[in-house]
């Protein structure tokens, strides 16, 4: 059995594709929507990768990520190479009548003291309800800042 464990949830978002994908792209506006995400920084020298941390339930992580794939209004595909192993995509589905759907794909690899804390099924419910509600805040965000 795998130690990683991937989630997927996606929302509707009545934003055109580019506005959806202007927003999600500057990565250090993500702790705007994702609750968990205290701080992105994307290095000056280096703007394929950026310094995340991460906090909640009392814990605090840390990593180094690499864009792997960047399709403009399409995908953003992502892993860590340091700190918490993780690893994903957001995509990005253009609707009718400007709306959007966007996707968000991750997986990780739960640290060994917090697997030894938390069973997978806990900890899968609860990221799983943190995305929606992550995505569901990009929405309201989207709107609110909207060309």
């Amino acid at each position: 059995m795998s130690d990683w464990l991937e989630h997927s949830e996606q929302v509707e978002v009545p934003v055109s594709v580019q506005t959806a994908w202007d927003l999600w792209s500057n990565l250090e506006l993500m702790p705007q929507w994702m609750n968990w995400i205290d701080s992105v920084e994307v290095l000056a020298d280096k703007p394929d990768l950026s310094r995340w941390t991460l906090s909640g339930g009392g814990l605090s992580f840390n990593w180094l990520s690499r864009i792997l794939k960047e399709t403009p209004c399409q995908i953003i595909q992502w892993e860590s190479v340091d700190g918490l192993p993780n690893r994903g995509a957001i995509r990005f589905y253009d609707r009718k009548h400007d709306t959007s759907v966007v996707k968000l794909t991750v997986a990780y690899k739960i640290p060994g003291a917090v697997g030894s804390l938390m069973d997978n099924l806990f900890l899968g419910k609860l990221v799983e309800s943190n995305l929606r509600e992550d995505l569901n805040r990009f929405r309201d965000y989207a709107i609110q800042h909207q060309q």
